[in-house]
């Protein structure tokens, strides 16, 4: 597990709290795309998306929309974790987000018209072609006619933060530079670290980062533990350790014994 205060905005629950700001996510996508963007909706986190009752469900890490046209973004995270880059599926995985995004944008009885554009951005600390590109932009276009595109409105961006090719637009190298080393280079790095350091003073979201990766059912007993005796010493108390992370009172006195004798499981 990462400690709450060492996450930086590459970890993807630390990005999505930073993105919720919804004027640092233009500025962000705005240096991505290199384009002007109008204001943007209240980024939402994790927008669950559904088509069906037994259908996969998916969990969008920064979906918004801009106010003047209704153009949809989902930004995502994106590292390697341990996996191979074959095993993170992106190509696919971008076409049913973005699948299902369209699914949530068309009520019953519209037309196809009225289906606004929408993009899937994928910012990855990786190369996820392996040809060193610093973007890769995918859109549907016409194998037969050179040049005809099928005006779909959607596209699919994969960004490469190892990228070192020349011709790299500066904005997006600050950028690649402080998601791989936590370094701000410019104004919008600037911005972001203090975004990070202030999310990192909130002591309710490091609770909440607690309880999405550790809590309940899903850790395993020691990291459990650890977890509670970490929380009481962050300055938590009994009943948010019952309240946010399910804690009986045999847990509670456990973990409380565990921080006024300087252990934990993990010792």
């Amino acid at each position: 597990m990462k400690e709450f205060k060492k996450l930086g905005f590459s970890d993807s629950f630390m990005f999505n709290k930073v993105m919720e700001d919804p004027e640092l996510c233009r500025r962000v996508l705005e240096t991505l795309l290199q384009t002007k963007l109008s204001e943007l909706t209240m980024p939402l986190n994790e927008k669950e998306v559904k088509a069906t009752k037994d259908g996969k469900a998916i969990r969008l890490d920064v979906y918004t929309r801009e106010s003047a046209n209704g153009t949809i973004y989902d930004t995502e995270m994106q590292n390697l974790n341990r996996k191979s880059v074959g095993a993170h599926g992106l190509p696919r995985r971008s076409r049913y987000y973005q699948a299902m995004i369209d699914i949530n944008n068309l009520r019953s009885g519209e037309s196809y018209q009225n289906l606004t554009d929408s993009n899937v951005v994928f910012i990855c600390t990786f190369d996820p072609f392996g040809l060193g590109n610093y973007k890769y932009t995918f859109r549907e276009y016409c194998e037969e006619k050179v040049g005809l595109l099928l005006d779909s409105g959607t596209s699919k961006y994969f960004f490469n933060t190892t990228a070192t090719e020349e011709g790299i637009p500066q904005g997006i190298m600050n950028l690649y530079k402080y998601i791989n080393t936590g370094e701000p280079s410019d104004e919008l790095t600037g911005d972001i670290a203090a975004m990070v350091e202030k999310k990192k003073d909130d002591f309710e979201l490091s609770v909440r980062y607690l309880r999405e990766y550790f809590g309940r059912m899903d850790a395993k007993e020691e990291e459990r533990m650890d977890n509670l005796v970490r929380m009481l010493s962050n300055g938590g108390t009994p009943d948010m350790l019952k309240t946010y992370l399910n804690a009986t009172a045999e847990e509670i006195a456990e973990a409380q014994r565990l921080l006024s004798s300087g252990q934990t499981f993990s010792d």
